[in-house]
């Protein structure tokens, strides 16, 4: 078992920085593949964020409606509405790699 994740955790770090350096080209300096990690390494960190802040809503919204079958209709709206202001903080956060990737 250890074996094996070590050989995951190797085989990740080379797919990770080898691949930068594998499709290098001329022109490009070093602050480009650091800026092109750090959206990575955001992104990453606001889609882990986003999906536990949804599946902390939707586990609290089941809880209470569970506890109480009749509230179904006042609990339901808010926690979509919820959810989606959620979900948009990390396509903002998308976007915001994005340009810093281009720009």
């Amino acid at each position: 078992m250890r074996m094996s994740k070590t050989l995951l955790i190797l085989g990740t770090l080379v797919m990770t920085f080898g691949a930068s350096f594998a499709m290098a080209e001329d022109g490009h300096t070093g602050a480009d593949m650091y800026a092109s990690l750090a959206s990575a390494i955001a992104i990453g960190v606001a889609v882990l964020g986003g999906s536990l802040g949804q599946a902390m809503t939707a586990k609290a919204a089941l809880e209470a409606i569970g506890r109480n079958p009749s509230a179904q209709g006042k609990i339901f709206v808010p926690m979509i509405i919820g959810l989606a202001l959620i979900e948009s903080l990390v396509l903002y956060a998308f976007v915001i790699a994005l340009v810093k990737i281009k720009g």
